[in-house]
């Protein structure tokens, strides 16, 4: 006899903090019991058959209501209620999630002679991401990247030799290129806008990242992995990279703006990935 049940955000991970309030047709609360750890509902009472209000809330997430319908036996089976992040915008479970090289990239796209893209990745570089749960935690939830400056490859080795010179990246004298969150804004179904602040080339300022969350699911290494993908576009001018050749009619040879893409993989846990 009672209640059973379980609540789960979408990707199926346990939402701890739930609380299940059941009503009669009258609007009468008959039973209010919380979510375990593993988001099951367990309340063992008796109640009267028929038709009920169930509603599950949860901070941080829009509520749900349905209708249950207690049997002869005086149970109800609500079955998996899935929330959905107020607003629409998931993020993995809390805790903290490194991210893997091995299967990441950090790219950007600069135009070359107004009429073509040259695409150069970063082939080193890591980071951490910490989510905050509890109300308010998007906003102390965390994202801390390096970059190896001197690690861009674009498929050119002049080209390479020249971004890495004191024209653009100056590697001897800035080795890395890091960001640092400062706080995340739900931007609509599954989307963020992480704030943040780049330093590169010697030079800090306020970036916002477009993120992405892909979803979660387990590796074939036993681990649990988190996929995101963000953009940004940025002025080279801002970075103190000022310079440019003007090959003809005013034409430059390589565009003032960069996008910077990002394809991420975190794993869950505070360490170097499995493979």
């Amino acid at each position: 006899m009672g209640l059973r049940g379980q609540v789960r955000t979408r990707d199926g991970w346990a939402v701890q903090h739930a609380i299940v309030t059941m009503t009669d047709m009258t609007g009468a609360q008959v039973l209010r019991v919380p979510a375990d750890e593993d988001g099951a509902v367990r309340a063992d009472m008796a109640l009267a058959p028929g038709p009920y209000t169930v509603i599950v809330t949860a901070v941080g997430y829009a509520p749900v209501a349905s209708t249950a319908l207690v049997t002869a036996s005086g149970r109800a089976e609500v079955g998996t209620v899935v929330l959905a992040r107020q607003g629409g915008a998931e993020l993995p479970p809390p805790g903290v999630w490194s991210l893997d090289p091995a299967h990441s990239s950090v790219s950007a796209v600069a135009q070359h002679l107004g009429i073509s893209s040259v695409h150069g990745r970063f082939k080193e570089f890591g980071g951490r991401i910490e989510i905050v749960e509890a109300a308010g935690g998007h906003e102390r939830s965390r994202v801390d990247a390096v970059i190896g400056a001197a690690s861009i490859d674009t498929g050119n080795a002049l080209r390479d030799k020249h971004l890495k010179s004191p024209d653009f990246l100056d590697v001897e004298r800035f080795p890395e290129i890091t960001y640092r969150s400062t706080g995340l804004t739900p931007a609509g179904q599954d989307r963020w806008t992480v704030h943040g602040q780049l330093s590169l080339h010697g030079v800090v300022r306020e970036v916002d990242l477009e993120l992405s969350y892909l979803g979660t699911g387990p590796d074939p290494w036993g681990g649990v992995r988190a996929a995101f993908r963000a953009t940004t576009e940025l002025r080279r001018e801002d970075f103190a990279m000022n310079y440019n050749q003007v090959v003809q009619a005013g034409i430059s040879a390589i565009g003032t703006t960069l996008r910077v893409e990002l394809d991420i993989q975190a794993v869950q846990g505070d360490g170097l990935p499995v493979a």
